[in-house]
């Protein structure tokens, strides 16, 4: 029992020895008293005055998790007020009060107080029992509050008047097809459709006590190209105490230190050894300290240098490539950005383990915890100014905030090493000459990172030339032409010689091109059920009841994987492509996660919450997305017997030189067996680019159709990289004396009437239908209305009509022809069997087809909307689908089980096609 009493003592005397040593400050997380001011009567009425009765809250937090505000109406419906995105339960928009007394300890008299609020939208007003105090705007860094020494000891009332209101709108750009005002604002750091118009405080909430001579401002600065660091700090004017420094490890051991000398406000040291550079792959920390009579300060600094040279990205000297992804502030639960590091290490752990090194954060700035995470993995950003602007520069005042959230941006966030790059915003329109001085004033004043006017523009010439004070460039097409995919893969045949060398190599800084991507999935039902916090998923709801109503629910699960299969090999090409185009730096993903906003934008591989749809792999992805990737140049995907495949070895090396390496490469059937094998030795790896490192032949000779896969390895190595190929023999099955074949609707009706089997091949380009793609929708139906809206195709791959025609379930390279020349066909109500089902897109949900089976009367039918017909003798793959057709239509399998009348054909003639419309954001 004695020891027991001595053990409890001793613990006592812990905790307190801990509660004194923190005694500087005072955490006020916890419940506070918050009352609704939608009339704004609160400071006429003096609110802050007394204490006043209202809602018990939790801060950090926001009124959307407690529950406070207007409960949402909205059911699921297909309109654009369901499919603008995620619906808030609850809403408040406007001033709020909140209201907490504390207790000012004894010891802290004489000191200098501050109150710090970490992250608020976007501008709050501080009250001390009554008195204001000040007020704040900002949506990138904390609120801050100089309470000065006067502040006594004892109970005191702190009131906050925070507003959400839209204080400067022409931050943003205007969605004005979505009905609500409220959600029509589109950048990032407001806006509803990603992170929500929340009002709260969501991070740290705390009140300070200070020395009078606290250091303030200590910023760090590496040179490595000089070999030097550079301290930068500010003293108050009062103190004349002996200032020293340290450098330390994250472990607390000394590497370096010495006195400062007297006066001064900076110090420049060489590199002290012991200290090593920070990268991707050696994400080394250190902590800069200076020590004052009273107190101390530390910031934790990373030994790094980002610099443009010669139009390449550098950094410490060498060059590197930005796998990134956009990070539109998208956190379903919470409806705001995490703020502890732990959440945000989760993130980058997972985005790294898809092979990216880099996030751009789309018109907002993330919070420091999000920074720490990232210096601790080795992980870069681009930051961006709270705007996406078609009028920077017209209002004196907003332009008056944008600067000083520049400024706060680089005070705040400017030792983190991860924090690389920054703009001034997302698609900015307005006056170039102001962006360009603002550039030139924001590098003079902080040099650690590299700047730019705006992430793409379509104010021309602003989006598509560098701007003269830009270190660097992001765009999706230059004065040439296109640098992404979008531009491309629909409207050229598969080729995969091509790169990006042609529009790109004049550009005179580092080239980074912009939103690649943007392949719509089809939404996931089983997603729902994880909208457990303030958003309801009434899009996905609406979607799946529309499914229900329209007999597709049950296919539901197939069109996300089909449609997700297809967004993958898209993502591939143009990965690749980017990696194969020396005159690139990067590439930035649109994206690989959902963005839930915007007309409900679909478009990533894994869902909203950072999870895999099923259709590809972390592992799989890193194959063509890592610092070091096998890469292949051939000129289809398509080859006739007595071809020769020839293709190309190429690495992308953005990891390390490596010298003596082996490529190994074969040549596998569907059964997994070898064709044939080569290998190429002694391989000398620089960083960059390395193409001609040898060749592959391949002589086709085959008797039937047969999918093959290139394989390339680096030997030792976890690096691999996979393409398929598709072989057809020469000669095929054209026509048959079982099968009527005709493009005529008159005879294909005379020939069924007479009871015979009909392959109905009419001219796709006369059909009431959707025009063929190759690629999906792009980015949303709702919010890009004006675009063939399909979501790729969906078969049986172990359909008897497919025994000579290989394929998978989803589409594939090998589509391209037979997609662009045909049409999706509406088969709304008919009692048909689809061969190649067309998955609508989540807007309209109707039965496409573009061939399909069915009895009529006596007679059997195969429809097609794809050209079999014509110029076959130059099209290898609509000949072979043509010839596995006609041999199941001679076979005893094609029993089609749906019966058709035969005056159900004239539709064909005269479909009506259900329309859903609505504006586009970008005109002409």
């Amino acid at each position: 029992m004695i020891r027991i009493h001595h053990l409890l003592l001793l613990m006592l005397i812990l905790i307190y020895s801990c509660s004194v040593n923190n005694s500087n400050k005072i955490d006020l997380s916890g419940e506070w008293t918050v009352k609704l001011d939608s009339l704004n009567i609160g400071m006429d009425e003096k609110w802050a005055d007394s204490e006043f009765e209202g809602h018990k809250i939790q801060l950090p937090g926001t009124l959307d998790e407690a529950g406070i505000g207007t409960k949402s109406r909205l059911e699921p419906a297909i309109n654009n007020h369901v499919l603008s995105g995620l619906t808030r339960k609850y809403q408040f928009i406007g001033a709020a009060w909140y209201q907490k007394t504390v207790n000012i300890p004894p010891n802290w008299e004489g000191k200098q107080i501050h109150l710090e609020l970490e992250r608020v939208i976007w501008g709050s007003k501080l009250f001390v029992d009554g008195e204001p105090i000040g007020k704040n705007k900002s949506l990138t860094a904390p609120h801050r509050y100089d309470l000065g020494a006067a502040l006594s000891s004892g109970k005191h009332t702190i009131t906050i008047r925070i507003d959400n209101s839209n204080l400067y709108p022409l931050i943003n750009v205007k969605g004005d097809k979505y009905p609500d005002p409220i959600n029509q604002d589109m950048a990032h750091a407001y806006t509803n459709h990603t992170q929500i118009k929340w009002n709260g405080v969501i991070g740290e909430i705390k009140l300070s006590a200070s020395s009078p001579d606290k250091i303030e401002n200590l910023q760090v600065y590496s040179n490595v190209a000089e070999g030097t660091i550079k301290a930068t700090f500010r003293k108050p004017s009062n103190t004349e105490s002996e200032l020293k420094y340290q450098i330390l490890s994250t472990a607390g051991d000394v590497i370096a230190e010495g006195d400062i000398e007297k006066g001064k406000e900076e110090i420049t040291l060489a590199k002290p050894d012991g200290i090593e550079l920070w990268d991707e792959f050696n994400p080394n920390l250190y902590d800069f300290k200076i020590l004052a009579e009273n107190e101390n300060t530390s910031v934790r600094f990373g030994y790094s240098q980002i610099q443009k040279e010669d139009k390449v990205l550098t950094l410490n000297g060498k060059r590197i490539f930005l796998r990134g992804n956009l990070e539109c502030a998208i956190f379903p639960l919470t409806g705001y950005p995490p703020m502890k590091k732990e959440a945000w290490a989760k993130l980058i752990s997972q985005a790294k383990a898809f092979g990216l090194n880099h996030l751009r954060f789309h018109s907002w700035c993330p919070p420091k915890a999000a920074f720490e995470a990232a210096d601790e993995a080795g992980f870069y950003y681009q930051v961006e100014l709270p705007q996406w602007s078609l009028n920077f520069g017209e209002d004196e005042k907003t332009t008056r905030f944008l600067l000083e959230e520049a400024d706060k941006i680089l005070n705040e966030y400017g030792n983190h090493p991860s924090f690389i790059l920054m703009a001034l915003g997302n698609e900015l329109e307005g006056n170039a000459d102001l962006m360009n001085s603002t550039v030139a004033a924001l590098r003079e004043k902080d040099s650690r990172h590299l700047y730019m006017t705006t992430t793409y523009s379509f104010q021309h010439p602003l989006g598509v030339i560098a701007q003269p004070e830009d270190d660097f460039f992001v765009t999706q097409k230059t004065d040439k032409g296109w640098i992404r995919g979008q531009g491309i893969f629909n409207a050229k045949s598969p080729n995969f010689n091509e790169d990006y060398t042609a529009n790109s190599e004049h550009v005179p800084v580092p080239l980074i091109s912009h939103e690649i991507g943007q392949y719509s999935v089809y939404p996931d039902m089983s997603e729902i059920e994880k909208y457990t916090g303030v958003l309801k998923p009434l899009n996905f709801i609406a979607v799946k009841n529309e499914l229900d109503n329209n007999g597709l629910l049950n296919m539901a699960d197939d069109f996300t994987y089909a449609s997700g299969k297809l967004a993958a090999i898209l993502y591939k090409e143009e990965i690749e492509r980017a990696l194969k185009t020396p005159s690139f730096d990067g590439f930035q993903l649109l994206q690989l996660q959902d963005f839930p906003g915007q007309g409900t934008a679909l478009v990533g591989l894994l869902n909203a919450f950072w999870e895999p749809k099923g259709a590809i792999t972390a592992k799989e992805f890193r194959q063509f997305n890592a610092e070091l990737v096998p890469l292949l140049r051939f000129e289809k995907a398509v080859y006739e017997n007595g071809e020769t495949f020839n293709a190309s070895l190429e690495v992308a090396n953005f990891y390390k030189e490596m010298k003596g390496q082996t490529l190994d490469w074969s040549i596998t059937n569907e059964a997994g067996q070898k064709v044939k094998t080569g290998t190429q030795n002694n391989i000398n790896l620089q960083l960059g680019n390395n193409g001609n490192l040898g060749k592959i032949e391949f002589k086709i000779n085959v008797d039937k159709a047969e999918k093959l896969m290139i394989n390339v390895a680096l030997v030792g190595t976890p690096y691999k990289n996979s393409w398929p190929v598709w072989v057809y023999p020469g000669k095929v099955k054209a026509t048959s004396d079982k099968v009527f074949i005709t493009e005529s609707l008159i005879q294909a009706k005379e020939e069924l009437n007479k009871g015979r089997t009909v392959l109905f091949n009419p001219n796709y380009e006369s059909l009431e239908g959707i025009e063929g793609r190759f690629v999906p929708v792009f980015w949303s139906p709702v919010h890009f209305p004006n675009q063939p809206n399909t979501m790729g195709l969906l078969m049986d791959e172990n359909h008897a009509a497919f025994i000579d025609f290989p394929t998978s379930k989803h589409t594939e390279w090998h589509w391209w022809d037979l997609c662009i020349h045909s049409k999706s066909i509406i088969i709304d109500g008919l009692d048909v069997t689809p061969i190649v089902r067309v998955i609508d897109n989540f807007v309209t949900n109707r039965h496409l087809a573009k061939v399909f089976e069915a009895k009529v009367g006596e007679g059997k039918l195969i429809f097609s909307s794809i050209d079999l017909m014509n110029k076959l003798n130059e099209r290898p793959v609509a000949r072979q689908l043509r010839s596995s057709l006609l041999k199941y239509m001679e076979s005893d399998a094609f029993k089609p089980s749906g019966f058709v009348d035969i005056n159900d054909l004239d539709f064909l003639d005269n479909r009506t096609n259900k329309q859903f419309m609505a504006s586009d954001i970008y005109e002409d």
